[in-house]
């Protein structure tokens, strides 16, 4: 993404996020939604999930839509460890293998500041024993 498309951005962003708790990724009052958990650490974010059949693409395997949707959360969650609200401008996924549904998996990410109000994020989506699923790289812009 261009200095300018991101400058664009973060000029017509809203001045302030409001949390209505129902968030697909992580809203717990969105009773169709993921309800993802979040632990914090210092600008990362963590959280374990089991995905529903009912979130996947061919049988037992987890569609890629849902599988960016845990990267991209990973990050932003991670950016509110940093202690900022910001909202994705680029998001990139690099998929390694077929994430399963119905296991046990971690989503991991977290975030550099670049500059300004611009972050890149980094996520992986794992079954929390090696074995990698997805990875993805992000740019997030602070509101």
């Amino acid at each position: 993404m261009s200095a300018s498309r991101e400058a664009f951005l973060a000029s017509t962003a809203p001045s302030q996020l409001e949390d209505d708790r129902r968030c697909f990724a992580c809203g717990p009052d969105n009773e169709l939604g993921l309800r993802l958990q979040f632990e914090y650490g210092e600008s990362s974010a963590r959280c374990r999930i089991i995905v529903p059949e009912h979130f996947g693409g061919w049988t037992g395997i987890m569609h890629g839509g849902i599988v960016a949707t845990l990267l991209d959360e990973a990050m932003a969650h991670a950016t509110i460890a940093a202690g900022v609200r910001a909202v994705t401008a680029k998001l990139e996924v690099r998929f390694r293998k077929p994430a399963p549904t119905g296991v046990p998996l971690v989503a991991e990410g977290s975030v550099h500041k670049l500059r300004g109000k611009l972050f890149d994020g980094e996520a992986v989506l794992t079954d929390g024993a090696g074995t990698v699923y997805a990875e993805g790289r992000s740019r997030f812009v602070a509101v």
